[in-house]
Order: structure tokens, then C-alpha cells, then sequence
């Protein structure tokens, strides 16, 4: 039987771009979409339309999720919104998934995490970045521990620019009061979540330094930044994230250094470097990293398991992204831990 899964907040550019959840789900032979929401008639139309059809719209997530009644929801939408929308879900006992970064700031997600945690509700987030072979493979030389322990760690991610929301159905990515920031909590948490992963040190990384940049787009939200991070056991971390790559496609590179060894991938190339020399690795994937996401967490809900990816992971991460907006000034006054 199919898993039926409704989505909330389809505004959100990842129902259709980038990311394209809603594309992946359709694609899923054990996966119907039975239900859109969004609180504009416009949008939610338009995607049903680029599905296909057949799917039922509404404006009210809350009227949906009560006549539906769906196995899974998908939870996209507005930064300022999604706290409401996790708790609601947590009260419904339904299993979900949350686009980051779950909330407005990590103040507010750390009291939507403690209720999630205390009713042991399903809340995962993709973070699709941890599903990329580098990450596997950085962390299995963790484990092996053949070149030494993890001393640095380094990510750069610079995508098209921020102008592409609003075409897409979400202007209100380029009002911080909306959404709080702009590359650095859209895209930082990548990086940021990679490290925390990887050091597996939580709340003991410090974040020592950020800057954040305007230059580039001259918009509200910053265009650009740069955040130095340090683990309570001395590894050491810079992200860079940016909204500067002038056409479709990404600048980026991500680097784990060891004591005897350097992984990086870049241009879709892994590579290992040690005293021996140069090895290329294999970095193929069997789907895109935004489908293995999803497929993973409905797969763990329907089975009883918690979330691979789960809200305390996204907080980890946005407790970084805040302490790097106060680290630069708290340009918008919003950041809070």
C-alpha cells in the first residue's frame, strides 16, 4: 500500500526547484500525493498543474491534515511559520519532514525541540549533503583512523543568485524579517551540520569569528558569509556561503584534513590525498541526494525507527547560524540562542 503524504507551505522554491521534493515524491512508486497546502490559491494551483493534476488543494493546513488525514506530511513554507507548523504536527502525532532550518532562530526551534523529544515525535530534516559519498567517506576514515585524527574542516557553497525566489513563489526569502538571513541560514546549514556530524560535538563548537557581506546583490539579505567554527576538541572549521555564482550551477568545494591525509570534493570529483600520492575515488550516487532524504525518513517513519536526520541535528546547526549573525553584529536584531 501506498504511503500517502501530504505537503505543507508548497511556496517554499524546493516543492518544485533545486531540491524539487515534491518532483521526487511523484516519482515514487509506493508514494501518493494526495493533498498541497499553501495560503495562496495561485501557488498551490501551479504545482498541482506541474504535477500532473489529481492532487487535492487547500489553504488550511490544519483542514488538511484533519480531512486527508495523511501517513507522512512533507513541511516547507516560510521560516516564521514553521515552529507553528512542527508543533501542530507533533500534537497530530504525525511523522514529518521539515525543510530547514525548522524555525525563525535556534531559540525558538530549542523549545520546539524540547516538546518534539519529550513525546518522542518523528521530526526529520534533509539535510541532503550528509547522503554525498564525501561525507561517507570522510567519515569512515574517521572511524578507521588510518591518517590521524580530524583537524580541519572546510565547506564552500555559493549558488545562483537570491532574485531566482521570488519567480519561484517565494519573495519573502529576501525579507529578513521573514526569513531571518539570507545564504548563510539557507545555505550555511549544510556546512555547518556537516561538521557537526562529522566532530559529533553538538553544542561544544564555538563559533570564533563571521563576517557576512551585501556587496555582491545589494539586497536585504546578506549575499554572502564567511563563519569560523571550533570544536571543544581543538578541530577547526570555515564555511562559506554565498549567493554569487553568476548562472545556474555551484562554486563549491568541501575539504576534511587530517593529520596525514586531505579529502576533498570538487567539480564532482573525490579525491584522497596522502604521502603516497593522489587517489580518485568513486562519488556516483544512486539517486539525487534530495530523493535518498526523503525515501530514508519516510522509510525509518513507517518502521518504527527514529529519524536519520533529526531536529536536534537542525539545531546543532542553526545554533551555529545565530552565533555567527551575532558574531557579525546581528545585522537584522533577530539572531538568538
Amino acid at each position: 500500500m501506498a504511503t500517502r503524504v501530504a505537503a505543507i507551505g508548497v511556496n517554499h522554491w524546493h516543492s518544485l526547484y533545486d531540491a524539487s521534493y515534491l518532483v521526487h515524491l511523484s516519482k515514487m512508486d509506493d508514494i501518493q500525493i494526495v493533498a498541497l497546502q499553501d495560503d495562496d490559491q495561485g501557488i498551490v494551483d501551479h504545482r498541482v498543474k506541474e504535477l500532473g493534476g489529481n492532487i487535492a488543494t487547500y489553504t488550511d493546513y490544519r483542514k488538511m491534515v484533519s480531512e486527508v488525514k495523511p501517513d507522512y506530511v512533507l513541511a516547507l513554507g516560510r521560516h516564521d511559520m514553521m515552529a507553528e507548523v512542527a508543533l501542530f504536527l507533533l500534537d497530530s502525532r504525525i511523522p514529518f519532514t521539515m525543510e530547514k532550518p525548522m524555525s525563525h532562530s535556534a531559540r525558538q526551534l530549542r523549545g520546539v525541540l524540547e516538546k518534539v523529544e519529550a513525546a518522542n515525535g518523528f521530526a526529520s530534516v534533509p539535510l541532503n549533503f550528509r547522503y554525498q559519498p564525501f561525507l561517507g567517506k570522510a567519515k569512515e576514515l574517521i572511524a578507521a583512523d588510518t591518517y590521524g585524527p580530524l583537524t580541519h574542516f572546510y565547506m564552500r557553497i555559493n549558488r545562483p543568485s537570491s532574485s531566482r525566489y521570488s519567480p519561484w513563489g517565494a519573495p519573502w526569502m529576501l525579507d529578513p524579517k521573514i526569513a531571518n538571513g539570507g545564504c548563510l541560514r539557507n545555505l550555511g546549514a549544510h556546512g555547518l551540520d556537516a561538521f557537526a556530524n562529522l566532530t559529533g560535538e553538538g553544542e561544544d563548537i564555538e563559533v570564533t569569528g563571521a563576517q557576512l557581506s551585501w556587496a555582491g546583490r545589494a539586497m536585504k539579505i546578506e549575499d554572502y558569509a564567511s563563519v569560523l567554527i571550533r570544536s571543544k576538541s581543538g578541530v577547526l572549521g570555515t564555511i562559506e556561503a554565498g549567493n554569487g555564482y553568476p548562472r545556474d550551477g555551484t562554486d563549491g568545494e568541501w575539504k576534511a584534513a587530517f593529520r596525514d591525509a586531505i579529502l576533498t570534493f570538487k567539480d564532482n570529483v573525490l579525491k584522497l590525498n596522502t604521502g603516497d600520492g593522489e587517489e580518485i575515488l568513486p562519488s556516483e550516487m544512486a539517486d539525487a541526494p534530495a530523493a535518498l532524504a526523503l525515501r530514508d525518513a519516510i522509510s525509518c517513519a513507517a518502521a518504527g525507527r527514529p529519524a536519520p536526520i533529526s531536529m536536534r541535528d537542525c539545531y546543532y546547526a542553526v545554533r551555529l547560524i545565530d552565533m555567527g549573525y551575532i558574531a557579525a553584529g546581528n545585522p537584522y536584531g533577530t539572531a538568538a540562542v
